[in-house]
């Protein structure tokens, strides 16, 4: 019984150490042709579902899904090329 208590304080503890900026969920704008919402109140996308409520980011739900710009990948090409002649079983470099 005595670790049951122990972790129980250190959890207590834990939750008490986390700023409530943290535990609140992020909310985007949602920007919509009509708005339905009460006043007050804007659509908003939370974990992928539009809702009503106040949005807590900048960006749009789309804005933060999109990947960045990668890198262009290079081929490195030889002088080879692949020749498969008619008529004859597998392919081979020439």
């Amino acid at each position: 019984m005595k670790f049951k208590s122990v972790f129980t304080a250190i959890a207590i503890t834990l939750a008490a150490a986390v700023p409530a900026s943290a535990t609140e969920a992020k909310t985007y704008p949602y920007h919509a042709k009509e708005n339905h919402c009460p006043s007050g109140l804007q659509p908003i996308v939370m974990a992928g579902v539009i809702c009503c409520g106040t949005p807590n980011q900048p960006m749009t739900y789309s804005q933060m899904q999109a990947h960045p710009a990668g890198y262009r990948k290079t081929v490195e090409r030889s002088g080879r090329r692949m020749v498969c002649p008619a008529g004859e079983k597998g392919c081979f470099y020439q």
